[in-house]
């Protein structure tokens, strides 16, 4: 098998490449020719001290690789691929914290705890005013008489209305969490100027807001979320900083990825019009998985070696970075027929969007799901004949496959 046939400095993880696209058919030449490759990367351009690391690019690569963390660590480095040059060791370190840079065991007790908030009855719960809210959305955007931004006035509404009856965070301070989210992930966009310190004194801000409802709910507990997650820390809770760091997360990982897979979604729809026009008459319950999969809001985590191992035909050293790239595994044609083509019907749909499995694997997926299901539902009826007006405008991100802004009109 020849190899691939990548420019020299080719880097899956340019912010500047993925603010124009998926790098799509170079990672198809990795997963053909060397779907396990070094990447090399001038020193510290990452934030991280080192040259480089290795591209995953396989569905079961990823899978394997997510389904060991004994072997790939998520803690030594994190799970973000890249930073930037301004990035110090101390500042990632600080982020082991957060749930999705754990290993385990301790990731395994501060799982227990929170996933208490994501069982089936409590997502259930949640249905019948979630698709009260995802109606309202769509009948206010319903009202503009021409243009409007799909992703402000839709796609991230519902999200952060979910999460702030999810853990009893204010209606009206659900704008706080999108700005103070928007900041922290907008570090490689020069369009926001946001500074590293912005982004940390956002986080900072959200640590602080979430801390404090903790405390407020350990005086006197409600019947919420918060109460059950903190109210007794010598019974297996979590204390005010463990909460803290666990709404930060959710704040990205319930707004940020939910609302471009929503946004990437309804691309998706309107450049495929038969696929339209197929989940107005039928709406397959299907549908959601494949917004997931074609979306894929995360492009990629990194983890770490912990021992001197080997993948994909390549020997791996203790210490070195090895990014999973969900957005290859989910175009890959040993798992999926036709993995360029968006169909809503597709099943099985075995997708990496939420994870490649393992400790890791998405704690929320039921809650994403359900709020992907009612949005597009709303919009179906309410709004049947939405337009695109412009192309997406797509976030400078070495990880998150974001889009900025999608202008629409009603119909």
């Amino acid at each position: 098998m020849p190899c691939p046939a990548l420019p020299d400095g080719f880097d899956f993880t340019d912010p500047d490449l993925l603010h124009h696209r998926v790098p799509l058919p170079e990672f198809a030449e990795l997963r053909a020719a060397e779907p396990v490759r070094w990447i090399p990367q001038p020193a510290n351009i990452a934030g991280f001290q080192d040259e480089g690391y290795w591209a995953v690019t396989r569905h079961a690569d990823v899978r394997y690789v997510s389904t060991h963390p004994e072997i790939y660590s998520s803690t030594l480095n994190t799970a973000i691929i890249r930073f930037n040059e301004h990035m110090n060791r101390d500042s990632i370190d600080a982020q082991r914290l957060i749930l999705l840079n754990m290993d385990p065991p301790e990731h395994t007790r501060v799982r227990q705890i929170v996933q208490r908030g994501f069982t089936p009855r409590a997502i259930r719960a949640l249905e019948e005013r979630l698709r009260d809210r995802a109606q309202s959305i769509v009948a206010n955007a319903r009202t503009h008489s021409g243009p409007f931004d799909f992703v402000t006035e839709v796609a991230c509404e519902l999200p952060l209305q979910a999460i702030a009856e999810l853990i009893g965070i204010p209606q009206d301070d659900r704008v706080k969490i999108f700005e103070w989210s928007n900041k922290m992930i907008a570090y490689d966009d020069p369009e926001y100027a946001i500074t590293e310190q912005v982004g940390a004194e956002s986080a900072a801000e959200l640590i602080a807001y979430a801390m404090a409802m903790a405390a407020e709910r350990k005086r006197c507990p409600a019947h919420d979320i918060v109460s059950t997650l903190v109210a007794a820390e010598d019974e297996g809770n979590l204390n005010s900083d463990e909460f803290g760091f666990f709404v930060l997360m959710l704040s990205v990982a319930g707004n940020e990825t939910t609302r471009n897979a929503i946004t990437h979604g309804m691309h998706a729809f309107l450049t495929h019009p038969d696929q339209w026009e197929l989940y107005k008459r039928e709406r397959p319950s299907t549908a959601a998985e494949e917004i997931v999969r074609w979306a894929t809001p995360v492009n990629a985590f990194q983890r770490t070696a912990t021992q001197d191992t080997e993948l994909g035909g390549k020997s791996i050293r203790k210490g070195d970075r090895v990014g999973i790239f969900y957005a290859s595994a989910n175009h890959d044609p040993e798992v999926f027929e036709n993995p360029d083509v968006f169909d809503v019907t597709r099943d099985p749909n075995p997708h990496l969007g939420f994870g490649g499995g393992g400790p890791h694997y998405c704690l929320g997926k039921s809650l994403a799901v359900l709020e992907i299901d009612l949005i597009f539902n709303a919009i179906a009826d309410t709004m049947p004949n939405l337009t695109l007006t412009g192309d997406p405008r797509r976030l400078r991100s070495a990880w998150i496959n974001g889009v900025k802004e999608l202008q629409v009109t009603a119909g």
